[in-house]
């Protein structure tokens, strides 16, 4: 083992990307991500299929890595891999593999919890926040406002009762039947639209926390009505539409996170997650950068979306404490941090 520059090889399988990264004392060396394609044809992530994917995938995305970083895998001193959580049968791909490689090569395992790693994430880059720091992790999964106090203290104190942001996009984009994912593409006709045509109601939750279900039934309910008196109304208003439903999930988000910031008199802020690709939200966050005196950190898109660069970097640290798992260790489809 080398206890001073580790080279940590990294899995991430936790959804539909099957992604690789290598690090050497930290510094990424290679990121691989297999994106899955077949997903579009259903308009969403179909867990079987995933799983099936991962399998295909992950052999070839573990050469590619190691060929790009230029490392023998004897060279490897640990294996991270995403824990949970995720979709067990992706999961069970990844932790199978790393478990069998760590075996075989007699590694150190280390298991890693997926939402810890997005924010964590923020360690690649050299512009470091300092702790403690505020960590607003938004996904199609999850969104939470988390206190982070060191590499792995962290503590949820907020986050959603119900849905989550990114499910929010991803339901507006099916109604307005844009092909998936819809995130990124409700993001672009934003950019053309007026986010101040239409409003919907802000949900009014108690303290830190969070609700997107209401908000989704609100929009829903909206277009319905206004299709009844103009069949061609999606069509005819698919930008200010987009840009509408974007600012109000942007500042439903935000208004929260301003309110963390000043409880708990924190200044360095943090968005991690796949909705943190947004543009819109990435623009209100440097805004507000420039209003409140905060020091923001945006991660690079290639770190938003779900990636084994995250996972690599959680490694890292994870390896400097020796905090390594047996080979009795399991997916998890639900992991608390």
């Amino acid at each position: 083992m080398n206890n001073s520059t580790p080279v940590i090889l990294a899995i991430e399988s936790s959804c539909d990307e099957t992604s690789v990264a290598i690090s050497v004392n930290s510094k990424i060396t290679a990121n691989v991500i297999a994106n899955q394609t077949i997903h579009e044809n259903y308009g969403g992530v179909i867990p079987e299929l995933a799983s099936r994917v991962h399998q295909q995938n992950i052999v070839p995305a573990i050469s590619e890595a190691l060929r790009i970083s230029n490392i023998d895998k004897t060279a490897i001193d640990g294996v991270a891999f995403t824990q949970g959580p995720g979709l067990l049968g992706s999961l069970l791909v990844g932790v199978s593999f790393a478990k069998s490689f760590a075996l075989a090569l007699n590694k150190s395992l280390i298991s890693v919890n997926h939402m810890q790693a997005h924010i964590l994430s923020h360690f690649i880059a050299e512009d470091k926040p300092q702790f403690p720091f505020l960590c607003l992790t938004v996904s199609g999964g999850h969104t939470q406002i988390v206190l982070v106090k060191n590499y792995f203290d962290m503590e949820i104190i907020g986050e959603t009762l119900d849905d989550a942001a990114g499910e929010a996009f991803d339901k507006t984009a099916k109604i307005l039947n844009l092909p998936y994912p819809g995130g990124p593409l409700i993001d672009k006709y934003a950019k053309l639209g007026n986010p101040k045509a239409f409003r919907f109601p802000i949900p009014q939750i108690p303290e830190l926390n969070y609700s997107f279900s209401g908000f989704k039934t609100a929009i829903l309910y909206f277009l319905r009505d206004q299709i009844k008196i103009n069949p061609a109304f999606i069509e005819e208003n698919i930008n200010d539409i987009c840009a509408s439903v974007q600012e109000s999930i942007i500042q439903i988000l935000l208004t929260k996170l301003k309110k963390a910031a000043t409880q708990y008199g924190i200044k360095e802020i943090a968005i991690a997650g796949g909705v943190s690709a947004n543009s819109g939200l990435r623009q209100s966050l440097k805004e507000l950068e420039k209003q409140l005196g905060w020091k923001v950190f945006i991660p690079d898109f290639q770190y938003c979306t779900d990636n084994a660069a995250m996972i690599a970097i959680a490694g890292h640290y994870k390896y400097l404490l020796k905090d390594f798992v047996g080979q009795d260790v399991a997916p998890m489809a639900r992991m608390n941090f």
